[in-house]
């Protein structure tokens, strides 16, 4: 075997080599699994030789024989240099068999002895480079690692191609990465095997990079600075982490509006046809590299009045990747501009930002660029930065407000009302409606450590529990110094006392307590004139109710919407509106919710509020999920769970809805992953009030994956959580139904019926009509389990009508498929309105499971009356030994008892433990004995 000095160890694959990559791995895998070939492709710096050592380090012990090169671009003037890394180890062994032509040709040209050329030699080494990989193959499969094709000598290229286009049927693979630019690769394609696949590697995505970047050490960098990372870079791998690597070793950030610091390596990479522009072109493009989204006219505006001919210069260059007569002025690649900006002096960068300040149309860029131009405190630069800020959030984009509202602290003279702190904390607080927590929580702890003022104090505390999100338990800390900052100020105490409530609901899991300081909190801030905290603090108020049960939310809800209202709570997350979405949908009223939830949506998306964005796709998902429209719901609840891992904002919730959905439209096995990923962030998180919500999920996932005994037990601890919380709605979580049906499967029907019945009296009390029809459908199975026949059927049928006038198609559907399981089985078109309900929902899992009972076939016999000696089993335990006694296998009693094979195998177990029995063999010499008498 072959190995070059500089790739004798390939990389073992570790997941943080192909962070990104997992979709093109795993086809390049399947490729190279069925005896194919993969050419990976793309861009310098795309990650194309890590993924192509992570497959090498997999397939080589796979391969009686390995092969590698890996070619440099100073190298390739070399003769035969690819040829001789490949075979040079392996002459030896192959030599012996070649014809003599062949040998003399190939050793002269691996060894250098004698002087071997294609135009000489050409014939006689391209049959033997083909005779040698046949010689290979013939002691075992071969497989040839090569990197970077782009630099394989010419006089080598052309003969592994040679060689590759007649292989064959030969057990020869090529693993191979070519850098190119686009699609150019259909040359190196050529000189594969004609079984090739080409896996093109692109871009890496935001949150690809952020985990990238998290991987390799830097991870003290805040979401602002991973997003601009991501935009520098252009998802490039390898230049998202020299630009990482720049920022750790630098001590002193780039100020807000400023590109990244380039490093040297990048700059030398892709600065190197600058030299060959004239002065002005480069002062053109400087221009342009500090605008945010130049184009012809605009560098015009700036003075630069050869801006036409000049951006022709650089387009021929590679500078630019836009026709030069064109309206925009696009950089090949995002990293050109950062480095060109980097590259320039403080002077000229200031003088680019200066003539922007008046050629830029957009109000808002015009002050950025004047803030970039001017140094030092200027109260003028500052209150304009200040209304540009305010018309950055006015248009949606709380993002661009926060960057602007630093840029108007820094030039705030610290006697300016208002004051630099005052402004630093209102772009913290746009920073968070933006979803950029790091950053907000770094402003707030900045201004902590010399504001005196206690109203900019508490400001900044807010700022750091508002942070926290529902991990509060790491901040605790802040609530002492923040009640003490606060005094005896009504205005202030009642921002404090909201944040306890809470605390309360998340940490403590005592609604009752949050409940009681979500009313103190409204009292204080309508003492102290702060409308805004009084609304949201009634809005809070309204939810704790609703999810108790109390019967004073819908007052407390009428009270959370009267006027004066604030514009910016009533689109809130935790605003009324929020509060009066949940009551809509626990109360059934599924299309007044969606049409509530929608607008909320759309009205945050408009503002940019990115936190409150997440909740509201997180509640349409629900709403959609609760309608039956499964597809909707999971392509929803997908967007929101990448929104929040991309923000860092509401991971738990969003893995929870998408565990529900992925359960009822998707990916079953996805959907457990997410669930128990949610259990286990809400217990690290020490957030009970989420910890039953995603148990609740997971205990669903387990029963669609066919896993009672599993569901059981997830669902029996949200059952003690929600006894403990003081939570007795059951429309908050609708768990009860999927656990009543779950203990039936598992042979515990009268556990099923105390969970229906005391679910019963709350439904009841509360008018959930969709939850009193789930606990029938339930008990029309605890009615079958005990021989109840007729009136299993009766209620299932009433329980499938209510349903449907009340919109929820899956539920509907489930009573369908319950019910075609009670009745005759052997019709073929008894599971017809089930299928056909499940496909209007989209329910994917569903329709497997009627698909596996249609297909199941029906136990021969009838089961007969029950021995005597089964009299000690529980329900579930005789019926599944009665079937035995007559013959039926585990897989046509598990269709039989609409339960899995596992559930059948488990309970056969413990029917022969009580029977003191070995096996099923056992069971039926029981039932021969019953005949016997």
């Amino acid at each position: 075997m072959t190995v070059r000095r500089d790739f004798q160890e390939p990389a073992r694959c570790r997941p943080d080599l192909v962070i990104g990559r997992a979709e093109l791995v795993a086809a390049a895998r399947e490729q190279l699994a069925s005896g194919g070939s993969v050419l990976l492709h793309g861009p310098a710096g795309i990650g194309k030789s890590t993924v192509l050592r992570a497959l090498d380090a997999e397939y080589a012990g796979t391969a009686r024989t390995v092969l590698r090169c890996s070619a440099t671009e100073s190298e390739s003037h070399l003769p035969f240099l690819a040829l001789a890394d490949l075979f040079g180890l392996v002459l030896d062994d192959v030599s012996a068999h070649l014809p003599g032509a062949q040998r003399t040709a190939l050793e002269s040209a691996l060894t250098g002895r004698g002087e071997s050329t294609l135009q000489r030699d050409g014939l006689a080494l391209r049959l033997a480079v083909l005779s040698a990989l046949r010689v290979l193959a013939a002691e075992g499969p071969v497989l040839i690692v090569a990197d970077d094709l782009q630099w394989l000598d010419p006089a080598s290229a052309e003969l592994l191609g040679f060689a590759a286009r007649r292989l064959g049927g030969t057990p020869v693979q090529l693993l191979c990465a070519v850098r190119t630019e686009g699609q150019e690769y259909d040359r190196h394609l050529r000189a594969s095997p004609p079984d090739t696949v080409a896996v093109r590697l692109g871009p890496l995505t935001r949150g690809q990079v952020s985990e990238l970047l998290d991987h390799r050490g830097h991870t003290g960098l805040t979401r602002s600075t991973v997003r601009e990372i991501h935009r520098t870079s252009g998802g490039n791998p390898l230049f998202a982490l020299e630009l990482g690597r720049a920022l750790a070793e630098n001590p002193t950030p780039p100020r807000p509006g400023e590109p990244l610091p380039v490093p040297t390596s990048l700059r030398a990479l892709v600065l190197s046809r600058l030299d060959m522009l004239s002065v002005e072109a480069r002062r053109t493009l400087l221009v342009a590299s500090a605008g945010a989204r130049p184009t012809q006219a605009l560098l015009h505006a700036a003075g630069r009045e050869n801006a036409e001919a000049e951006c022709a210069q650089a387009a021929e260059l590679g500078l630019l990747a836009t026709e030069p007569e064109g309206p925009a002025v696009r950089f090949a690649h995002p990293l050109i501009s950062a480095a060109l900006y980097a590259e320039a002096p403080a002077q000229e960068r200031r003088a680019a930002h200066a003539a922007l300040s008046t050629a830029a149309s957009d109000p808002i860029e015009r002050a950025r660029h004047l803030a970039l131009a001017t140094t030092g405190t200027d109260p003028e630069v500052a209150d304009r930065l200040a209304e540009a800020a305010t018309e950055a959030r006015d248009r949606g984009a709380p993002s661009v407000a926060a960057q602007i509202g630093l840029l108007a602290a820094r030039h705030t003279p610290g006697d300016h009302t208002p004051t630099p702190d005052e402004r630093r904390l209102q772009a913290a607080e746009d920073a968070t409606s933006a979803g950029e927590i790091d950053l907000a929580q770094d402003i707030a702890r900045e201004v902590l450590t010399h504001a005196t003022r206690p109203a900019d104090r508490v400001r900044a505390w807010i700022l750091v529990i508002d942070s926290a999100g529902h991990t509060m338990t790491e901040v605790d800390a802040a609530f002492p110094h923040a009640l003490a900052d606060a005094g005896d100020d009504p205005r202030l105490l009642g921002k404090v006392h909201y944040q306890l409530a809470w605390r309360a609901l998340i940490v403590g899991g005592d609604f009752t307590e949050a409940r009681q300081a979500a009313a103190h909190s409204a009292g204080l801030a309508a003492e102290g004139g702060d409308r805004r905290t009084e609304l949201l603090a009634l809005s809070l108020q309204a939810q704790v109710e609703t999810l108790m049960g109390h019967p004073a939310a819908p007052a407390t809800i009428k009270r959370a919407l009267k006027e004066p209202q604030d514009p910016n709570v009533a689109c809130h997350h935790n605003g009324a509106g929020s509060a009066r979405f949940r009551w809509l949908v626990m109360g059934d009223q599924l299309a007044e919710a969606r049409a509530t939830v929608t607008a909320l949506l759309r009205e945050v998306r408009r503002r940019g509020q990115v936190e409150s964005e997440v909740h509201f796709l997180r509640g349409l998902a629900e709403t959609e999920l609760r309608s039956g429209h499964c597809g909707r719901a999971l392509d929803l609840a997908r967007e929101g769970l990448h929104l929040a891992h991309d923000s860092g904002i509401g991971e738990t919730a969003s893995a929870m809805l998408t565990s529900l959905a992925e359960a009822s439209g998707g990916d079953v096995d996805r959907g457990l992953a997410l669930a128990r990923e949610a259990v286990e962030h809400a217990e690290q998180d020490g957030d009970t009030m989420y910890l039953s919500r995603a148990l609740g999920a997971l205990g669903y996932a387990q029963l669609v994956a066919g896993d009672p005994a599993g569901t059981v037990r997830s669902l029996r601890r949200v059952r003690e959580l929600e006894q403990s919380l003081g939570i007795t709605d059951p429309a908050r979580g609708r768990w009860q139904g999927d656990l009543a049906e779950a203990l039936v499967r598992v042979g515990e029907p009268a556990e099923a019926q105390d969970v229906i019945d005391v679910t019963r009296e709350h439904a009841l009390r509360l008018g959930r009509e969709s939850v009193l029809a789930v606990l029938d459908r339930a008990e029309a199975l605890v009615r079958a389990a005990h021989g109840e026949h007729d009136a299993a059927v009766t209620q299932l049928t009433s329980a499938q009508d209510r349903f449907a006038k009340l919109g929820c198609g899956l539920e509907e559907a489930r009573a369908a498929f319950a019910l075609a399981s009670l009745r005759d089985r052997r019709s073929p078109t008894a599971f017809d309105e089930a299928t056909r309900l499940f496909r209007r929902c989209r329910a994917l899992p569903w329709l497997r499971q009627v698909d596996e009972a249609v297909s199941a076939p029906e136990p021969p016999v009838e089961a007969a009356a029950e021995p005597a000696v089964l009299d000690g089993l529980a329900a579930m335990e005789r019926q599944v030994a009665a079937l035995v006694m007559e013959g039926a296998t585990n897989r046509e009693i598990a269709a039989r008892l609409f339960i899995s094979v596992k559930t059948v195998e488990a309970t056969l177990t413990r029917v022969y433990r009580k029977l003191g029995i070995r096996s099923r063999v056992d069971i039926v010499r029981l039932a021969a004995g019953r005949r016997a008498k």
